[in-house]
């Protein structure tokens, strides 16, 4: 009896397909990611040598303009619409943070003004939006 000593082919693994499936997983993603987007409006905010906070996406954004527009989370509105939504808003969530986004050259007595109808809803929780001063940093010993 004769056993065949003849040895099998290795078998081949082709690995094409997956690539293909694994490049099509990355562009799938890719374009399915969301891009945190700011808005088109332009506001230049106060310089501030204190650490950044970062903001939350369910934040309620008040943007005022020098020329003296005010935004809602990137909608214009009235002082009228804008203590409207604030109430709406206040009965919703009372520990909501009112990010206000005020152009260096926008009149103290407006900001002070959408904050005391933020406050007089209940809305405690104020935060007036700044950007990073490198020059203060610097200073420092």
């Amino acid at each position: 009896m004769r056993f065949s000593t003849a040895r099998r082919p290795d078998p081949l693994v082709d690995i094409t397909p997956m690539i293909d499936i694994v490049f099509q997983l990355v562009l799938f993603f890719m374009v399915s990611t969301t891009f945190k987007t700011s808005s088109g409006i332009q506001v230049d905010l106060p310089r501030s040598s204190q650490e950044v906070v970062v903001a939350e996406q369910d934040d309620l954004q008040i943007l005022m303009t020098l020329d003296g527009t005010t935004y809602l989370n990137d909608s214009e509105v009235e002082m009228e619409a804008l203590k409207r939504s604030l109430e709406e808003v206040a009965t919703a969530d009372i520990n909501r943070l009112v990010v206000i986004k005020a152009d260096t050259g926008v009149e103290h007595g407006r900001v002070v003004e959408v904050m005391d109808l933020a406050r007089g809803l209940g809305l405690t929780r104020l935060a007036i939006a700044t950007e990073p001063d490198e020059s203060a940093g610097s200073s420092r010993p």
